[in-house]
């Protein structure tokens, strides 16, 4: 989102100069209180914690450059406040150290700046870091029903080229709850609100994550409910994997996505 008025960006340079510790002020005493009012970014409502000193609205830079996407980075060194209008914001990570990707369906967005540990005994530093990732579905069947799956072992692979990719279990999640969603349209698989059976009591419906052999993958990217669910829906009773990977090019930035769905 660029093209942002020189009047709007330099009221809250203003703003990011009165709390960054300038002494212009330093002789008079503020008092702040936090605002009540919503604010609106292009008609969306934007969360932005902001204070009220002497009637006006003050909002924390950064907060601004991320909600209206332009660069905003500090100089230490310096001293300087960089703001560049033609940049997008790009996240700085407060933390040091290296990450290890974890064992979870939590989302895992390493930002700017964060070494994430590979398996290979190398590193990646982040340059670009993906969005962030909505909530996972919630049920709209029984899922008591259904085999309690077990998520498969986080991994990355450190690619020739040196592009990293990264096991993402909180979409391998996605791609489960997505399909647990469509079962229920399946007359093989789901009668009277119940998931069906076969002669020995187990269900006819299978699927695993983590996919262990090449053989009948299809990829595809960015995520669509309908994209995950059509290999599903021709063969609901097939034996059925999914998984989902992040793709760092060799320069750290994140590129996409990349979801795997499996039918025998």
């Amino acid at each position: 989102m660029h093209g942002k008025s020189p009047s709007f960006a330099a009221g809250f340079t203003a703003a990011a100069l009165l709390f960054g510790g300038g002494t212009a002020l330093a002789a008079t005493v503020l008092t702040a209180a936090p605002s009540t009012q919503t604010f609106c970014v292009d008609g969306q409502e934007a969360a932005l914690e902001a204070y009220v000193i002497r009637g006006h609205n003050y909002v924390q830079l950064r907060d601004i450059g991320r909600a209206v996407d332009f660069g905003v980075t500090y100089d230490g060194a310096a001293n300087i406040v960089r703001i560049d209008s033609a940049a997008p914001y790009v996240e700085e990570s407060p933390t040091t150290g290296t990450l290890t990707v974890p064992q979870s369906d939590e989302p895992f967005r390493p930002l700017a700046g964060d070494v994430v540990q590979l398996d290979d005994g190398t590193t990646l530093t982040v340059t670009g870091p993906k969005k962030e990732e909505p909530a996972l579905p919630e049920p709209t069947c029984d899922w008591s029903q259904f085999p309690n799956l077990e998520l498969p072992v986080a991994r990355t692979i450190h690619w020739e080229n040196g592009t990293v990719t990264i096991l993402n279990l909180h979409e391998t999640r996605r791609m489960q709850y997505t399909i647990y969603n469509s079962v229920p349209n399946c007359p093989e698989l789901w009668e009277s609100g119940k998931l069906r059976r076969d002669s020995k009591g187990e269900p006819i419906f299978h699927l695993a994550l983590g996919i262990e052999v090449p053989t009948g993958v299809q990829p595809f990217w960015p995520w669509r409910d309908e994209q995950s669910t059509q290999v599903f829906y021709s063969a609901p009773a097939a034996q059925f994997a999914v998984e989902a990977w992040d793709t760092y090019n060799s320069m750290g930035k994140f590129l996409y996505t990349c979801y795997y769905v499996q039918g025998l």
